[in-house]
């Protein structure tokens, strides 16, 4: 995606100095009822952690991706997922704005250039996802439950760990993230982990990458016991249309009846506090189709 330069930043800055008084005045008005900082979120993953640690009252802007819990709603609209106005984020005043990935990264400069703080959580794995909400804890000063909620993470993960049966025949997963073309994840990828954790094995593991595109040969000759379909559920039958692909009939997922979808994208592709919940669902799969 090319970046893309905003022709309204000198007007911005410009205006940003003119009414710098009155700025000041809003912010302290601001401080007056809370002596926590007031929040812009630029990513759906870190509006997920921001109401999960109890600091929900401090954010007052968010992407149009950031959908969940059903409250944030309420609250303003700055931009697409990695594509902020600039002009709606200077007008709300916020004391921190948070990102993740930004479409142009000359957007974060031109944030912190304004004189609003700038920080960026670096989420790739299920292990960053307890760091990264101590780390917002102590950005937005709600350290207690920040802290309690990385720990029963880190707790939750190795639970994962240990009661993954290493003796046992590891079932070979699909996870289709999009049927037209063909995407899944691969070895890099935070989809890959979760399957990992749940006591499956990737197939796209077979490939040093985050995302890519796939061929129907492809998964035909990876042979997976579990196909997991990702992307949100169409009005006809996901199972029936895999199954009847060419050559798909031959695919032990196929055979066995073993085709899944209905998942909850926002739980699954967010790395986020509700990791411990996706890896379960899946593992609960892996573990009946295992058994039958």
């Amino acid at each position: 995606m090319k970046p893309r330069n905003s022709p309204i930043l000198f007007l911005i800055v410009f205006s940003a100095i003119l009414i710098g008084c009155g700025k000041t005045q809003k912010k302290e008005a601001t401080r007056s009822s809370s002596d926590k900082p007031t929040i812009v979120s630029l990513a759906p993953s870190i509006t997920e952690m921001i109401y999960a640690i109890g600091a929900e009252r401090q954010l007052i802007g968010r992407t149009s991706a950031c959908d969940w819990p059903a409250d944030v709603k309420k609250v303003q609209v700055v931009g697409a997922f990695g594509q902020p106005s600039l002009e709606v984020i200077t007008s709300l005043v916020p004391d921190l704005v948070i990102d993740i990935d930004l479409a142009d990264e000359n957007m974060g400069e031109k944030i912190t250039a304004l004189g609003i703080r700038r920080e960026r959580l670096n989420i790739r794995s299920p292990e960053d996802i307890p760091a990264a909400l101590r780390k917002l804890g102590e950005l937005t000063d709600n350290r207690e439950q920040a802290d309690s909620l990385a720990f029963l993470i880190d707790d939750g993960l190795e639970n994962f760990r240990n009661t993954i049966d290493t003796t046992a025949i590891t079932p070979k997963v699909y996870l289709e993230i999009w049927d037209d073309p063909l995407w899944t994840g691969g070895k890099s990828s935070y989809v890959s982990a979760l399957i990992t954790y749940a006591g499956g094995e990737n197939i796209g593991d077979a490939a040093e990458k985050e995302y890519f595109e796939v061929s129907p040969e492809w998964v035909i000759r990876q042979n997976p016991d579990i196909i997991a379909c990702m992307y949100m559920s169409r009005e006809s039958d996901v199972a029936a249309d895999i199954a009847s692909r060419p050559g798909w009939d031959h695919i032990q997922a196929v055979k066995r009846q073993k085709i899944y979808d209905d998942f909850d994208n926002s739980i699954f592709l967010r790395p986020g506090p509700r990791v411990l919940e996706g890896i379960e669902q899946l593992r609960r799969i892996i573990v009946a189709a295992s058994k039958e």
